[in-house]
């Protein structure tokens, strides 16, 4: 088996994909990471060269063109749900080290397929769960360890965004849109800093609108081995609300803004204990910067990288299994 890193700062990056995140988001946060943007790709031509020349970089019309390029050491995808394995298996055996924009894939044998394919390879493939590399997940952790609130009993998080075009790709079956995929997956990821595996899923719903034939609400319960409860609930038709809280035997942590916070945002973590309340300000910061930085680190050193195939794995095998339960 081969170790391959990336060989050294300002290497070559490329983008499969025009995608909303990818443009608002991730574009401007290569830019401020180790990596150097080579080129976009996009189907359309118009589309990629009106992308890449807001950035600097190369339009490539055709995925599979951009996966040729030697000037390319890792990729990250942006696509629809429904596309990411198979251009993430693409990428790998195209000598590609791949970030796929979450969830990166929709059952857990894809998961487990990239991830032996990658390690066969002497690759990388990780999921981007941007929101974990803001400083307020790492003082939250922090602060847990510390005993600050005793033993976790429960964690309890909650994603839920407003109505937006029906013809969007998130309300699109056929490209796995729906609640659980679009946003269920980060309470579901960020329960797993504090549940210990494995996890057993306790019960599941799902709410379908029969006209979109997607998921447009959901809940779902989580234990772990110690009895400690996850408690995770979304939704596409609510008012906007991104947090999640740890309750343990002796306090209680509280996130408000936990997993989309804007790079210039200042999130406050409230720390409950008995009669007082004490609040961590947390310094701005981009977080898709972080996850890029995240990125070229594993990637230069290949004794990180089992983690986040790990980590990929495991939130593949959880989704799967809230959503046969849901269905069941």
């Amino acid at each position: 088996m081969s170790t391959r890193s990336l060989p050294g700062q300002g290497s070559g990056i490329g983008v499969l994909g025009c995608a909303d995140i990818a443009v608002r988001r991730a574009l401007p946060a290569i830019q401020e990471s180790p990596f150097r943007l080579v080129a976009v790709a996009s189907r359309s031509q118009e589309k990629a060269e009106r992308v890449a020349g807001s950035f600097g970089c190369e339009p490539v019309v055709g995925y599979e063109r951009l996966l040729e390029r030697p000037d390319i050491a890792a990729v990250y995808i942006p696509l629809p749900n429904s596309e990411h394995a198979e251009w993430a298996r693409r990428a790998l055996n195209s000598g590609k080290h791949v970030l796929i924009e979450k969830p990166a894939v929709t059952t857990a044998g894809a998961a487990r397929d990239l991830v032996s394919l990658a390690e066969d390879l002497g690759l990388l493939v990780m999921e981007n769960f941007a929101f974990l590399q803001h400083p307020q997940h790492d003082q939250a952790r922090s602060l847990v360890n510390s005993g600050c609130i005793g033993e976790i009993r429960s964690y309890s998080g909650t994603f839920g965004i407003p109505p937006t075009d029906r013809q969007g790709i998130r309300y699109q079956p056929d490209l796995c849109g729906g609640s659980l995929w679009e946003l269920g997956c980060y309470p579901v990821r960020a329960a797993q800093e504090y549940l210990e595996s494995p996890v057993q899923i306790l019960g599941a719903g799902l709410d379908f609108d029969p006209k979109l034939g997607v998921d447009i609400a959901g809940a779902a319960l989580l234990r772990d081995g110690r009895g400690v409860t996850a408690h995770c609930s979304f939704g596409l038709s609510h008012s906007y609300r991104s947090t999640y809280d740890i309750w343990g035997s002796e306090g209680r942590l509280v996130l408000d803004w936990a997993f989309t916070p804007s790079r210039d945002a200042r999130p406050v973590l409230r720390l409950q204990q008995k009669d007082r309340e004490t609040k961590y300000v947390i310094a701005a910061s981009d977080q898709f910067v972080g996850v890029f930085n995240a990125f070229s680190d594993a990637i230069g050193d290949p004794r990180s990288r089992p983690a986040h195939h790990r980590a990929m794995v495991r939130q593949a095998e959880i989704l799967t299994q809230i959503r046969s339960h849901a269905l069941a």
